[in-house]
């Protein structure tokens, strides 16, 4: 099944990318690990996932398909956003409110998605999604108006091993909501096709 939706692809591979220089950073102090970790973490909570994952998902919700154009542009004008609030201090105050606001509104949608899953039967993706619902959304929460305390010592148990987790979790779970609400519709759309008449 050849998907070919790109936002959504893309901007699973920004956070895959984004994780795996986190740890990197983690394990070895990289300096080079750690801006890459956080200007693509960034991007995916101020935009690519609030924004730019929801046209994707859109596709299959609402048969939104932005041109190949409009998706470039998408990941242009975010990444130029985004460099500007990771280089600059002007934004220090504002970004945190930015982020929350922006991954809650993205939760509203993904309610909206969880309610379309369980219209179709898919109750089990359901579940899936709605626990990466509630944890992405605590760790958002949570990410810059809470210290853990002992965070900095503990190297096993803080906020960013239980962020990276709460990712690697959701990223399936959206992969695989997004496979069981497009097999629904290709179904729907398989039965409402006239059968051809044949002698």
């Amino acid at each position: 099944m050849k998907k070919r939706n790109y936002l959504l692809g893309i901007e699973m591979w920004v956070v895959g990318v984004s994780a795996t220089n986190a740890i990197v950073f983690f394990a070895t102090g990289s300096a080079i690990s750690w801006n890459i970790a956080h200007f693509f973490d960034e991007f995916s909570r101020g935009f690519g996932m609030p924004i730019i994952a929801v046209a994707g998902l859109m596709a299959i919700t609402h048969d939104y398909r932005p041109s190949v154009r409009m998706d470039v542009l998408l990941f242009a004008v975010a990444s130029v956003i985004t460099l500007a609030f990771v280089t600059t201090d002007f934004f220090d105050d504002f970004l945190p409110y930015y982020n929350l606001v922006m991954w809650t509104l993205f939760s509203v949608y993904l309610a909206y998605f969880i309610k379309r899953l369980l219209n179709v039967g898919a109750g089990f993706q359901a579940i899936v999604l709605l626990l990466g619902l509630v944890t992405s959304q605590a760790i958002a929460c949570v990410y810059d108006f809470y210290k853990i305390p002992g965070d900095e010592t503990n190297i096993v148990f803080n906020f960013y091993t239980l962020a990276l987790c709460s990712w690697a979790y959701f990223m399936p779970a959206v992969y695989y909501a997004y496979c069981a609400l497009e097999r629904s519709c290709n179904q729907g759309l398989a039965v409402s096709r006239p059968v051809p008449f044949r002698n």
